[in-house]
């Protein structure tokens, strides 16, 4: 560690932000050193005050379940109740927000949104690339097309066939041509469009076209082994997909100490910078990946068209539970992390505000270009309001014009969507995001009415009627307070990688909801979500949405007890299997090998990107029924020892794993696994992160 003004510093991290961070942006090192120490002097009080907030608050919602206990419900009281305590406040009157300098691809554009962890160079890199993707591809290579899967041994040409019918069916719909089908068209010219305005570009090789926001690329080539057998030459379909990207310092990640994150601060300077690389072996070759420069066209009238090449990067610092031995503040505590990402990623974020950058993210003039970062778990407009305050003084510390950082509030804690209104009010002049997010939303949900008695089982909580009002009422609150034309109005993650033609009926609901962006967990995934954004203008329906009531506050209360219903031996087996199963798969990556997030086999075998979202809301499922004797503690540890004899299975072909079966007390993620449980009550709002990374630092410790 090495001191700067009073604060004791990881020296890696230290070096990298004097030599990489603040000397191209031609800060004083001292200056900012010492004015970082001011801040924290000033926020790190707060953000604890926060924490003992939120702690107070459910020792008296505990407190008062405990007092009902067999009682009826009573909706009434138990509103009052939330508003006498301070965890219901008055909603502000009529407002808009006024957020400026907003990009496109988050103001006025509507498509598929990706987050991707930040600490791997290849998956960031692909992220970044996946602006642009191939139809193709995206249909040849999943089971989205509704045709026969391609048979192995080289390419399948009836596979190919259906393909390329899908594709000019997708053509006749998004750009109809004037007089015939694109399945007639011979490649001849230009084709004669019905509205010959969404031709945007020409190039050799290709035609761009626009629709809903979004362009579509045609790509001419008779050489190409496509291309060659295709009446008209096109070779592929290339649609905008990924309009933006999360880089996530969060969920999806394992940064437990100061090499952690340096890590990951390394590679957001080098998305920002422009020049990250990443080189690894595919199928006996080694690559080396890059992020993409732009798309050059000449549009109709001849001058030059730039589209860019790129997702528009969001960066997701975390939330203000959690703190880093990274650095050490003046009275030997560590920093809470939220303020030492608020910090370093609006640093790095400056670059590119300041022209520094090889590749551009925010592509607004001189003076007007934006940092973006998504700002997860805060409970209320309290801390929404702490959040401003900290971007304010974040701002101030590296000479950023006011609301240069910009903010997105995930919409994910009970006391945020009971209160959102007033949130939104808190950030009004820098928000660009609201985001739900079921599982966390979950996760909160089970843990703040903890005590009121067990809830149903956990995919019973989906059809549950808060979940509708809350997935209502954060569009509607959105549109209330002027998101539409200025930020993302934004719903949650389709978690199967590899069921694409499930996510092409059901993801199509997001847009029609009002959403302008939803999550996606793959490029290929971004692709095909990107066509629902060419089904659904959704600016039109955010316009006719506008009209409508917001849902009232009864349905977002109404807590999932399970009332009046006795589980079978059979289904508490199976609920607590379910839970353990994924529990485990999840978190023996995490402790073992600090791997954050990444596609776990379920309980039956199929592939579900997992992160603490999903640890949070099993984790605190089987504590709840624990807790009201649904199930016992030697229950509880069958199903655990049982589950990870079958996660061991399920990693067997994996060299750097470690299994648990039999490994009971020498196996640091069991044991994780099992305090996860067992101390999950008493967790700070159900969170997994401190128990995660009290055992991931010990695994580091030994390694």
């Amino acid at each position: 560690m090495v001191e700067r003004a009073g604060l004791k510093v990881d020296a890696a991290l230290a070096a990298f932000l004097d030599g990489e961070v603040l000397a191209p942006l031609g800060k004083d090192a001292d200056a900012f050193w010492q004015g970082f120490a001011e801040l924290t002097a000033r926020f790190a009080p707060r953000n604890r005050a926060l924490l003992a907030r939120r702690d107070a608050l459910q020792a008296q919602i505990d407190a008062w379940h405990v007092a009902r206990a067999g009682k009826p419900w009573d909706a009434a009281a138990y509103r009052a109740f939330l508003t006498e305590i301070g965890y219901l406040v008055s909603e502000p009157g009529d407002f808009a927000v006024t957020t400026t300098n907003v990009d496109a691809e988050i103001a006025t554009m509507a498509g598929p949104q990706l987050v991707v962890p930040v600490l791997n160079a290849r998956f960031v890199l692909n992220a970044a690339n996946a602006r642009w993707g191939s139809l193709y591809d995206a249909w040849y290579g999943t089971d989205a097309l509704d045709a026969p899967a391609a048979r192995p041994g080289g390419y399948d040409a009836a596979r190919g066939a259906a393909v390329i019918r899908a594709g000019r069916k997708f053509l006749d719909e998004a750009v109809p041509l004037a007089r015939e089908s694109w399945s007639d068209w011979n490649g001849d010219g230009v084709p004669a469009l019905g509205n010959p305005s969404q031709l945007v570009g020409q190039r050799a090789g290709g035609l761009l076209f626009a629709h809903n926001g979004l362009h579509i690329e045609v790509v001419l080539d008779r050489t190409h082994a496509i291309g060659a057998t295709d009446v008209a030459g096109i070779a592929d379909i290339i649609l905008e997909s990924a309009l933006t990207t999360i880089v996530d310092l969060e969920d999806s990640v394992a940064t437990v100490d100061a090499e952690d994150k340096l890590l990951a601060y390394r590679n957001w300077l080098g998305l920002i910078a422009g020049d990250l690389t990443d080189t690894f072996d595919k199928g006996g070759k080694t690559i080396t990946r890059a992020l993409n420069g732009d798309r050059e066209w000449a549009a109709p009238d001849g001058a030059k068209l730039v589209v860019p090449g790129r997702s528009l990067l969001f960066v997701r610092n975390v939330g203000h539970l959690m703190t880093n031995p990274a650095i050490l503040l003046a009275d030997g505590s560590e920093i809470p992390e939220g303020i030492l990402d608020a910090v370093i990623t609006s640093a790095i974020g400056a670059h590119d505000v300041n022209g520094l950058s090889k590749l551009r993210n925010s592509r607004a003039a001189d003076g007007q270009r934006s940092i973006y970062i998504v700002k997860p778990k805060m409970h209320g407009p309290e801390e929404c309001a702490f959040t401003n305050d900290l971007f304010d003084a974040v701002e101030d510390l590296l000479g950023l014009p006011r609301h240069t950082v910009k903010v997105g509030v995930m919409d994910e804690e009970r006391r945020t969507s009971a209160n959102l209104a007033a949130c939104i009010h808190a950030v009004k002049e820098r928000i660009v995001f609201i985001n739900t997010g079921f599982l966390d939303r979950t996760g909160d949900e089970i843990h703040t009415s903890m005590r009121a008695g067990p809830m149903i089982r956990k995919g019973a909580i989906k059809a549950s009627g808060w979940i509708a009002a809350y997935e209502k009422r954060n569009v509607l609150i959105g549109l209330r307070a002027g998101l539409s034309g200025r930020a993302q109005i934004g719903k949650g993650m389709w978690a199967a990688p590899d069921r694409m033609q499930a996510m092409m009926v059901e993801k199509i609901g997001h847009p029609r909801s009002g959403a302008n962006t939803a999550w996606v967990p793959s490029p290929t995934a971004a692709t095909l979500h990107a066509m629902h954004y060419h089904q659904v203008a959704v600016f039109e329906v955010q316009r006719a949405l506008a009209a409508e009531t917001v849902p009232g506050l009864d349905a977002l209360l109404a807590v999932p007890l399970a009332d009046g219903v006795n589980f079978s031996p059979e289904e508490v087996r199976e609920e607590l299997d379910n839970n353990a199963q994924g529990l485990l798969g999840y978190v023996v990556r995490w402790i073992d090998q600090g791997v954050g997030c990444s596609k776990v086999p379920d309980i039956n075998d199929i592939g579900l990107m997992e992160d603490r979202a999903t640890l949070r809301i099993s984790s605190q499922h089987m504590a709840n029924w624990l807790l009201h004797g649904i199930c016992t503690h030697d229950q509880v540890l069958d199903s655990l020892q049982r589950m990870a004899a079958k996660v061991d299975a399920q990693n067997a072909s994996d060299p750097l794993y470690e299994p648990m079966a039999g490994n009971w007390e020498s196996s640091f993620a069991f044991q994780a696994a099992c305090d996860l449980v067992f101390k999950g009550v008493e967790q700070p709002n159900g969170y997994t992160e401190p128990l995660l990374h009290a055992w991931r630092q010990k695994k580091k410790a030994l390694a």
